[in-house]
């Protein structure tokens, strides 16, 4: 099995700064894309940033130029630099991760979420 544990989350006030961190563990051979989606109540989840194995990186829109998405491969980790935050970036976010299994299974995989709060 492979899980994948988020931390960081918090409250902040607008034009502040949170770090998110997530860490996958178990039984992993490689792990590909990492991506961090949101989820704000009422509203669909979405994609906020990925980064491919080979540090390529894809923002939604409304973060670009305030969040920056980056992983460290030795340690299985990806992490999401949130700058200039706005209260519309409230949300709980979660970790994805596309990793192929010591069985070589290749499997989508989720953290449980962590609260992003942004006071106005």
């Amino acid at each position: 099995q492979v899980q994948l544990v988020e931390s960081g989350g918090g409250l902040v006030q607008a034009g502040g700064s949170l770090r998110l961190s997530c860490a996958a563990s178990g039984s992993i051979r490689s792990i590909y894309s990492m991506a961090w989606y949101r989820q704000a109540p009422g509203n669909q989840r979405e994609l906020v940033a990925e980064i491919t194995s080979g540090a390529t990186t894809n923002y939604t829109d409304s973060v670009k130029g305030r969040f920056t998405i980056s992983r460290d491969n030795a340690k299985n980790t990806v992490y999401l630099q949130m700058n200039s935050l706005k209260p519309e970036d409230t949300a709980v976010y979660y970790c994805n991760a596309d990793v192929r299994n010591y069985y070589w299974v290749r499997k989508n995989y989720w953290g449980q979420g962590t609260q992003v709060s942004v006071s106005s």
